[in-house]
């Protein structure tokens, strides 16, 4: 599993040159839905792992009133919300040459 906390990312968006994304593949849709589908990958993948340390903290409840707060809970969820957003680190890892994917087009692997 990569480690998103050592990420070189930015936390706040910036402005890239769209050029300059687009030289390996040639083609800006491309560029983007490789960018997208790592995002969704890191999405799911920050959330499956958020989930499973979470759990720890599960008390089953008979109403939804009774929530209390855990120190530690409240760490572990502040600590996931200052990472970069998903779609930052996936172009973080585009830009890289952290990426490997196939075009639909060609039988050959691109980095």
């Amino acid at each position: 599993m990569i480690d998103y906390k050592q990420t070189k990312a930015p936390k706040t968006t910036i402005t890239r040159d769209l050029n300059e994304l687009t030289e390996k593949v040639g083609n800006v849709y491309e560029t983007v839905a490789i960018i997208g589908k790592r995002s969704n990958q890191i999405s799911a993948a920050l959330k499956k792992e958020l989930d499973s340390k979470l759990q720890d903290f599960s008390i089953p409840q008979d109403s939804i009133e009774e929530t209390f707060e855990n120190k530690e809970q409240i760490e572990i969820s502040r600590s996931y919300e200052q990472l970069p957003k998903a779609t930052l680190i996936a172009t973080q890892e585009f830009i890289d040459d952290e990426l490997i994917y196939r075009s639909g087009n060609k039988d050959e692997v691109l980095k």
